[in-house]
């Protein structure tokens, strides 16, 4: 399935009565802030709290068309993304950053060409302490995520599934 040919929603009506729990939708919650509004791709972890150091160290890295799930543990009081770490992710080819947890830089966040969701922004930064876990599974509102899955994003929510 590529970028372009997937409609949450159809994927929401193929999976309705899948019982095993593989196929996960999370709750609406999250905010568009980058350009993209559609986009998906495997997933890469970072379990990090008000300490976005993780974080950068990974949109620094190459993206290669995956989505970086960012637990921040639902902290609205240090944005884990800005503006900055918008445009590296863009320029080093992730297709998108979902942020439990909040993002600052919110225009510059809208001009970056990657797809960005978080649940609010807040213009206060983090502290850099060095802290977190990157490619562990972490957990979205009751809802597992694990490195590999695929995630879908669009502009009726978010759907998380195992690689095909």
């Amino acid at each position: 399935m590529t970028q372009a040919d997937f409609a949450t929603c159809d994927l929401c009506d193929a999976h309705k009565n899948d019982s095993d729990g593989a196929f996960r939708v999370l709750p609406p919650i999250f905010r568009d802030f980058g350009k993209r509004i559609k986009f998906s791709g495997p997933v890469s972890t970072v379990k990090c709290f008000e300490d976005n150091t993780l974080v950068k160290a990974a949109v620094d890295s190459a993206g290669a068309g995956r989505v970086l799930v960012v637990d921040g543990g639902a902290s609205l009081r240090r944005a884990l993304v800005g503006g900055n770490l918008g445009k590296a992710a863009a320029k080093n080819g992730w297709a998108g950053v979902v942020v439990y947890g909040a993002v600052r830089d919110s225009a510059e966040l809208a001009e970056c060409d990657t797809g960005i969701r978080a649940m609010a922004a807040m213009p206060l930064p983090t502290e850099k302490r060095n802290e977190g876990q990157t490619d562990v599974a972490v957990q979205i509102e009751g809802i597992w995520i694990r490195p590999g899955d695929m995630l879908y994003a669009d502009e009726d929510g978010i759907v998380v599934m195992p690689a095909a």
